[in-house]
């Protein structure tokens, strides 16, 4: 059976950890058996509310355990799960249900109401329920329905894409997809084992947060930390110390975050910490490397293909860089035209691999023009070197256009971020009152302190870069816009306005 939710409970079975630690969620600890166990009953409860094979149910619910049984309730049940942030507006969330057309919706209590009674649970109610009959059912789920048989290509859930430009589109992605993208990434990249303890900033709602924190203990054996409460520095660290974190995944802004306000003598348990979301300066990644004492594993992944199919390794690592394609992925760098280029040419970057996503959800338009004979267009800028490693430049659409000049923001980013007293930066080119553009550069400072900062990076910029790329204005701002997953949205900046009275 192919099923994703019995190929999970089969493994934990197969492989000797079915009563060992799988997620730790406040003060409970749950064992991989009680996990499948209550998505057993998960599927049971789902059932009941008319939840049948080829459905939709909309999960929009925190980290925690309830998301956990959902999750593969669903699955078990031959349903699509599909995945949504549940901190976005009650607009967002009306229109992600209204393309999506759910059977069910599984959030919050606090969330129903934007759903409707007919078609909205509480998380909180199906979890009850589970921990209830996992007290009073026994070793089996009686009652439950089986896993419903599937093969390996058909769609088991859907994610939504950042949306950092035009309208957020959900990736569908097959049963098998976790497992391949779990042997390509997890365990040739991280080498994750039984013993790890794994703690992700990134949510399960999103692709990285949901490999990290869900496939990857429940494919390891291993367990990890579910927090659901926003993330921040001291609670990551709270959770490091007092759970023994063996494994860290993070973006680099947190990780800027943690340099900023951290002690490395809080990290003697990370043998690695693992970046992804944005590009990791060289300086960040010294920076995070003395802070953690172990390797710094930066690498590239998209909603699209599930996780990452690029990165650093425990084996081979360069700073500046997002590692090598993983096998079994492929990646090359096209040029305007679609042809191949050499190795070392700057151009748009695409990947091939078995977990390209099925398509977008109800957009056939969409999915014919990013996919073209398997090969994904990630809309990402990058070079690969003679060597096969992978240099992100950042997206298609952050180049800025000054003077009639292309510029790549990351070259001045990856200048000003060297400076001690820079935290966090991003540079963009802004418009004047006349219309003209100028490069302007926004600065988080590290400990809150930007006095002097402006003069002292225009200095650094103009020993380091040619005119044209030094800014012309510096800000000290509290924080830099991002999406939900922690990516920059260098289009703020453009329009003007941010980080000024």
């Amino acid at each position: 059976m192919a099923n994703l939710a019995a190929v999970l409970e089969e493994r934990a079975r197969d492989e000797g950890f079915w009563s060992a630690p799988a997620f730790v969620v406040g003060d409970r600890t749950w064992t991989h058996a009680e996990v499948h166990r209550g998505a057993a009953h998960a599927a049971a409860l789902l059932a009941g509310r008319g939840v049948r094979r080829g459905d939709r149910v909309l999960l929009v619910a925190a980290d925690g355990i309830e998301f956990v049984w959902a999750f593969l309730g669903t699955v078990r049940l031959g349903a699509l799960v599909v995945l949504a942030n549940p901190r976005l507006t009650a607009d967002d969330h009306s229109g992600l249900a209204a393309d999506t057309w759910p059977r069910l919706v599984v959030c919050a209590v606090e969330l129903a109401e934007r759903f409707g009674a007919a078609t909205a649970v509480s998380a909180d109610n199906l979890g009850s329920a589970v921990i209830e009959a996992l007290d009073t059912a026994g070793p089996g789920p009686d009652g439950a329905p089986p896993c419903v048989d599937m093969s390996d290509d058909e769609p088991a859930y859907a994610q939504f894409t950042s949306g950092t430009t035009g309208r957020p589109k959900a990736a569908v992605h097959r049963h098998s997809d976790p497992l391949a993208y779990f042997r390509a990434f997890a365990l040739q990249a991280v080498g994750l084992g039984p013993d790890d303890v794994v703690y992700s900033v990134s949510k399960l709602f999103f692709a990285y947060g949901l490999g990290n924190s869900l496939f990857f203990p429940l494919l390891a054996g291993c367990r990890a930390v579910l927090d659901p409460r926003p993330p921040r520095a001291d609670t990551a660290t709270r959770i490091v110390v007092d759970h023994g974190v063996t494994v860290i995944f993070s973006v680099p802004t947190f990780y800027a975050r943690l340099v900023a306000s951290a002690d490395a003598a809080m990290f003697t348990s990370v043998r690695a910490a693992v970046s992804a979301g944005e590009a990791l300066t060289p300086v960040l990644a010294e920076r995070s490397r003395r802070l953690f004492g172990c390797p710094i594993l930066d690498g590239l992944g998209s909603t699209e293909v599930g996780q990452t199919f690029a990165s650093n390794t425990l084996d081979a690592q360069r700073d500046g860089t997002v590692g090598r394609a993983l096998p079994p992925y492929q990646v090359a760098v096209r040029g305007d035209g679609g042809t191949d280029l050499e190795a070392g040419h700057p151009g748009t970057l695409w990947v091939r691999g078995p977990t390209v996503l099925v398509g977008y959800l109800d957009r056939p338009d969409a999915t014919a023009a990013a996919v073209q004979d398997g090969w994904l267009c990630t809309a990402d800028r990058a070079i690969v070197d003679a060597e096969g490693f992978v240099h992100h430049l950042g997206r298609v659409d952050d180049v800025e256009v000054v003077g009639g000049i292309n510029v790549v923001p990351l070259e001045i980013e990856a200048v000003l971020v060297g400076h001690p007293a820079v935290s966090e930066v991003a540079v963009a080119a802004v418009r004047d009152d006349l219309g003209a553009s100028r490069l302007e550069a926004f600065v988080v400072p590290a400990g809150g302190k930007g006095d002097g900062i402006g003069d002292e990076l225009v200095a650094l910029a103009r020993t380091a870069l040619a005119p044209h790329k030094v800014p012309r204005a510096v800000h000290v701002v509290d924080a830099l816009p991002r999406t939900p997953t922690g990516k920059l949205r260098r289009f703020v900046l453009r329009a003007g306005g941010w980080g000024r009275d």
